[in-house]
């Protein structure tokens, strides 16, 4: 039984889907292990043993991969912000890659095939940086969390944020030296600044303080002093937030200097940002994503195309150019507010915004008989609910266009897609998140072609029934699951089922003649609850 300390050599024979690296203690127990890379063979010490799994650290590498690289950020062991700064960027590339298509092979029960993951910029790339303020012994200190804590770690230089943003921290934190502006306090909820959160575009920065109350009167000097540190600065804002806990912004906003918004472009539409806006913080990546999204839904100007979780609008109105008409859901207010205002700006009029969330849309789209001929999600980390899936399901769109942060719920909604008649055709990747661990994936799902399925007739009235079978019909079997269970399935599905279980079916089927017919297979959910019907109906035991 593998002990917390014990030490012991082995292989890192993979990653985890965060990136730490994989080994085997002697007892057989997984072990996770921090800055490690697939192919090396280290003496690893156990740092805390669990159930099913332990996390250990290398004490000592005796084999070295040619992917390990000298650090190129000095506190990337520390901080909980990057995760692969000790790996070159060709080994990152592969392992996220790997980690898309061992997610949709294990969970989504489809193999891709490799997987390959568009690489970006390494440093400078982020557009949006908040940096927690806390007391320090010198006077204030910014930067980020430590790994797995609250407790701030004071940052120099971050090299994956824009430069601009470092700046700004700096001269922030010189102002409240020199103003004897407090830093909060998390604990005891004293202190008057807590965030610095900085916003950069290609046209500009701005800068929004958030504090533990009003803005106090030496912010004259604040925006003197950013406005000498930041040349393009745009404006400077004041943000209350005296709640606690850990969320960033409060409700009241104070400009201090200049404007309340930045502009940036994207796939060659202006976007106004303001400090609540949802906007990608990698934006060259994020166009090289969203080209990849609009050539997999192959727009037209025909085509009626839906985007659920839309957002302020920017893929939505990236399809409109391409589409005859679009419709945008996102279930926050401002930011339907937002897309409208976008498609205005950009005289977009054929894309409209509905407020509502995901599934209560996607059904009543399919109440009003809307046929959207693609569909485009980019939901949360948590992926689709069943009930978006049924309704998306309902609409029969010939292509859905899958945009996930999360390969792991993307591949069990893949799984749970299969079943509706849709076929993984496309899968791509695109690393929005050099040197951290996160990886944004997009595939597209076809409606399997009419000419690859079995035609099926069935005329209930000539079923050469038997006593048994005769209790219930094919309609009150499917009527009773969707009773119980919310389930739609279809005779195919109950026919499969009562073969399964010896039941005859009847000589009605009129199969098609083509060779490479392929038959859709009732998914295990929806066979137990035609099983209980037939149970239900008396025809099973």
């Amino acid at each position: 039984m593998a002990r917390k300390h014990e030490r012991f050599t082995a292989e890192i024979t993979g990653y985890t889907s965060e990136g730490q690296g994989v080994a085997r203690a002697p007892d057989g127990m997984a072990v996770f292990v921090r800055d490690a890379i697939a192919g090396e063979v280290a003496e690893i010490a156990l740092e805390h043993v669990g159930k099913t799994a332990a996390y250990g650290r290398i004490v000592r590498l005796e084999t070295v991969s040619p992917h390990r690289v000298s650090r190129r950020c000095p506190l990337g062991k520390r901080c909980g912000g990057c995760a692969f700064w000790h790996m070159d960027y060709a080994e990152e590339l592969r392992l996220k890659g790997q980690r898309v298509r061992d997610a949709l092979a294990r969970i989504g029960g489809v193999d891709p095939g490799p997987v390959e993951v568009l690489g970006g910029v390494c440093e400078g790339y982020r557009n949006k940086a908040q940096y927690p303020v806390a007391p320090g012994a010198d006077g204030p200190v910014a930067g980020f969390y430590m790994a797995r804590t609250h407790r701030v770690l004071p940052v120099e230089r971050c090299y994956i944020q824009d430069p601009r943003a470092d700046e700004a921290r700096r001269a922030v934190t010189a102002w409240m030296a020199a103003a004897d502006v407090p830093a909060y306090d998390e604990l005891r909820h004293r202190g008057l600044v807590r965030h610095i959160y900085v916003r950069t575009a290609r046209e500009g920065a701005q800068v929004c303080v958030v504090g533990n109350g009003p803005a106090p009167a030496s912010v004259p000097a604040l925006t003197e002093r950013l406005r000498a540190a930041l040349p393009d600065l745009r404006g400077v804002l004041w943000n209350v937030n005296t709640r606690r806990g850990n969320v960033v912004l409060g409700e009241e906003f104070q400009v201090l200097w200049g404007r309340p918004w930045l502009e940036e472009t994207l796939c060659g539409l202006t976007f106004r940002l303001s400090p609540r806006s949802f906007f990608q913080v990698n934006r060259d990546q994020a166009e090289r994503l969203y080209r990849l999204a609009l050539d997999m839904a192959r727009l037209g100007p025909e085509t009626t195309a839906l985007d659920l979780y839309c957002g302020t609008g920017t893929i939505t109105l990236c399809m409109a150019r391409r589409a005859g008409q679009v419709y945008g859901v996102e279930v926050v207010a401002a930011a339907v507010a937002d897309a409208e205002a976008n498609a205005a700006r950009n005289g977009v009029e054929n894309a409209r915004f509905w407020c509502a969330d995901a599934g209560e849309a996607a059904a009543r789209f399919a109440r009003e008989g809307v046929r959207p001929e693609v569909i485009l999600v980019d939901p949360p980390r948590k992926g689709l609910g069943l009930e978006v899936i049924e309704a998306i399901a309902q609409m029969e769109p010939a292509r859905i266009v899958y945009v996930s942060c999360d390969p792991a719920t993307l591949a069990r909604d893949v799984a749970r897609l299969l079943p509706h008649g849709y076929r993984l055709e496309q899968t791509r990747a695109v690393d929005m998140f050099p040197r951290c661990a996160h990886v944004e994936t997009v595939v597209l799902l076809s409606k399997l072609n009419t000419k690859q399925h079995i035609e099926v007739e069935l005329n209930l009235d000539e079923l050469d029934l038997t006593a048994a079978e005769s209790k219930a019909t094919y309609d009150e079997i499917k009527a009773y699951v969707l009773e119980k269970y919310g389930l739609k399935v279809s005779s195919l599905y109950v026919s499969q089922v009562k073969r399964k279980c010896g039941l005859d079916v009847g000589q009605n089927y009129n199969l098609s003649k083509k060779e490479d017919t392929k038959v859709p297979q009732c998914p295990p959910e929806k066979e137990a609850a035609i099983m209980e019907a037939l149970k239900h109906f008396q025809m099973l035991e």
